[in-house]
């Protein structure tokens, strides 16, 4: 396996996405890392556009969820049924049970439902009454949620942020890029998208996958990306402000969640190691939604990617 076995799934999505190349990546890095992926941005960016082509190019089921206040439990894992002519419970399966699935406004739903979202994540099963039932291998959650509306949301608890591998912010285009956008809408309207030339089959992804955790990653990287971790929670040994700036750093989820995204960061670039900028790259995805700032920092209007940027000025490469 190679780099270009993914070429039709990035055409695919650069034929219904312009632009935001960083949030494409993400979505890739996580696929390749078996991890979720938390997706920030505003109405109208093309967030659940993107997840769908990339579930439209990959061999396995996809559904999507539209989180609400009045969600239960029960109406994303699925509950047990009695079925009276067979004398019993017979358990139905909810909307979790696909390989790729869309958690769209995951902030709107309230502590129960999130609840309900945590052992599958981490453990990729679920628990219902007395028994566990395995979710499919190739399981992937990628949630969506607006950084700016209040009303009638709830805040994600941070023990579910920290299941999330990465997050990515996705922002407005640029001129040209709207530009595009245009033209591409109006191409639409006059002729269907064409599906997916090659959709890439679960084999081939699991076979990536082995590669990915068997790209070479020096001891000495290792050093470097527990150095950033403890820094973001003793940054006062670094900087007086990043002190004062941070409340709450980061746990070892990130640390594993750096090696591993580091090394699928090599590997889509055509690596055969890991190398030092590999990890920078991918650290501020990593760590900005497991930075928690102090309340000082917003006052000062320092946001966690700024925070985040300075620490890894600080941080010296081994």
């Amino acid at each position: 396996m190679n780099p270009s076995d993914l070429d039709p799934l990035r055409e695919h999505l650069a034929s219904r996405i312009i632009g935001q190349k960083d949030f494409i990546d993400s979505m890739l890095i996580c696929l390749l890392s078996d991890g979720h992926l938390l997706i920030e941005g505003l109405p109208g960016l093309a967030k659940t556009t993107a997840v769908k082509a990339m579930a439209d190019a990959m061999e396995g089921d996809f559904h999507r969820i539209q989180f609400t206040p009045d969600l239960l439990p029960s109406d994303l894992i699925g509950t047990d049924i009695y079925r009276h002519e067979k004398g019993e419970f017979e358990f139905r399966q909810g909307p979790i049970f696909h390989n790729v699935l869309l958690a769209d406004e995951v902030n709107r739903a309230p502590a129960k439902v999130q609840s309900a979202l945590l052992e599958a994540m981490a453990e990729h099963q679920i628990t219902v009454g007395l028994k566990t039932y395995p979710l499919p291998q190739l399981f992937m959650v990628l949630a969506t949620q607006n950084p700016v509306e209040q009303e009638g949301t709830y805040h994600l608890p941070e023990a579910q942020l920290d299941r999330f591998l990465m997050q990515a912010n996705v922002e407005y285009p640029n001129r040209e890029e709207e530009l595009q956008i245009l033209e591409l809408d109006s191409n639409q309207m006059k002729e269907e998208p064409k599906p997916p030339e090659k959709k890439l089959s679960q084999h081939d992804l699991f076979a990536i996958r082995k590669e990915v955790a068997e790209l070479y990653l020096d001891p000495k990287l290792n050093n470097y990306i527990v150095d950033l971790v403890q820094a973001s929670r003793n940054p006062k040994a670094y900087d007086k402000d990043l002190a004062r700036w941070c409340r709450f750093g980061a746990s070892p989820r990130a640390s594993i969640a750096l090696a591993r995204c580091a090394r699928a960061r090599a590997w889509m670039d055509g690596e055969e190691f890991v190398a030092p900028h590999h990890i920078q790259a991918v650290a501020p995805a990593i760590l900005r939604h497991r930075v928690l700032l102090t309340f000082e920092a917003e006052a000062e209007g320092i946001t966690s990617d700024e925070f985040l940027s300075r620490l890894l000025d600080m941080v010296a490469i081994p």
